[in-house]
């Protein structure tokens, strides 16, 4: 069986951070914090649920005052480094969230966010007061350290996957905007990659005022077109036309004189993998600029359908080229994506146009489909 995310949290881990709380805090009773995160609940919990357990039982077993606690966790901050320790900066959203530890509730999520990340700790505070905390990530925007200035851009996304969204950005970007003016030219990749998912993000909402800003930010430096051109994806894989000419692709209404698409095998169980095989004739004449992609009809829950789509190529050819190739494709659930059964329509997509499509077969595994039928009968 594949690990999931959420087991992370062991009870080893769980010891061991135990190990570090007492050796500053001697009063810290380990067994009983053990026992009280992974109660009769814990096999159900998700890895957000997790995370919220071990920082709500923190708050039991560190010394009630907040200030008192903190000091804890900041003195062994520095040995707790990493993804599983986001629950350092979810102790300062459950625990720091009154108007009297504001000051201290910020130092400590800056602090907390070079070790881990405080990106979904920062959200309530912004949806309580967007002006106060956007003013400080502006400030933090200047700030030498990077951890810090990533901080500043992808704590403020409006979509931030994992996150709660910020409904007031999505409506309105612009104090948003003033942060990633600032971070537009920055110098760490880790912060640039931050900056363009925040105009993907923008994009989903306010796709005009995303292409206004890559209009008028193209050209200024290397690390800013690489930003916005990162930062109009979803606009380009949905073939949206400013974009489409704003990155030079060629407009023509047909560039392909064939096209086809298959897939190997046509049916295929969840968690399996299938080839796709494609073949694009291009047009003669002028050189064109191309994006290939296939897209999936993704089956859902209730039955609907979703589009994904996927690059294959993405250059400049000659007209009369003949392009071909295979791709794997795996089946796999995904934290963030589960297959259910029945027909996906697979598309091939040349700028955005689709030129051919064929229809692969989903079906649930003979495990689980009995596992589903005892249940159903319960």
């Amino acid at each position: 069986m594949v690990a999931q995310l959420k087991d992370i949290y062991t009870k080893d881990f769980l010891l061991e951070f135990s190990k570090k709380v007492q050796s500053v805090y001697r009063a810290f009773h380990t067994a009983d914090f053990i026992a009280s995160v992974m109660d009769e609940t814990w096999d159900k919990l998700g890895l957000k649920a997790r995370t919220r357990r071990i920082s709500e039982k923190l708050g039991v077993f560190l010394p009630n005052r907040y200030e008192d606690a903190l000091d804890i966790l900041f003195e062994i901050a520095d040995d707790c480094v990493g993804f599983p320790y986001l629950f350092f900066p979810d102790f300062v959203t459950v625990y720091g969230q009154a108007e009297e530890h504001w000051d201290l509730s910020m130092r400590a999520l800056e602090n907390f966010t070079q070790k881990s990340s405080s990106e979904f700790a920062i959200r309530p505070f912004l949806l309580r007061d967007p002006e106060l905390v956007m003013n400080r990530m502006t400030e933090l925007a200047k700030h030498p350290n990077e951890h810090l200035r990533r901080f500043a851009s992808e704590g403020c996304r409006p979509r931030l996957p994992w996150g709660e969204v910020l409904p007031m950005f999505k409506k309105n970007p612009t104090p948003v905007l003033f942060v990633l003016e600032l971070l537009k030219e920055d110098s760490s990749l880790y912060v640039r990659k931050s900056v363009a998912n925040n105009l993907n993000d923008i994009s989903k909402d306010n796709p005009d005022v995303v292409l206004e800003i890559a209009g008028r930010w193209a050209g200024e430096n290397p690390h800013t077109d690489w930003i916005i051109r990162h930062g109009c994806r979803t606009l380009i894989r949905n073939a949206n036309p400013e974009a489409m000419e704003l990155f030079g692709y060629t407009k023509e209404p047909i560039l392909t004189t064939n096209a086809s698409i298959s897939t190997q095998p046509t049916v295929l169980t969840i968690g399996e993998r299938c080839e796709f095989q494609y073949e694009v004739d291009i047009r003669h004449g002028e050189s064109v600029y191309i994006r290939i992609e296939y897209g999936i009809d993704f089956v859902k829950a209730k039955g609907q359908t979703s589009r994904k789509s996927f690059l294959l190529s993405n250059k400049k050819v000659s007209g009369g080229t003949h392009l071909s190739g295979t791709r794997i494709h795996n089946w796999s659930n995904l934290t963030t994506r589960r297959h259910y059964p029945g027909e996906h329509r697979i598309v091939l997509l040349v700028n955005g146009k689709e030129v051919a499509h064929t229809v692969l077969r989903l079906q649930q595994s003979p495990d689980r489909y009995y596992q589903k039928k005892m249940e159903d009968n319960k």
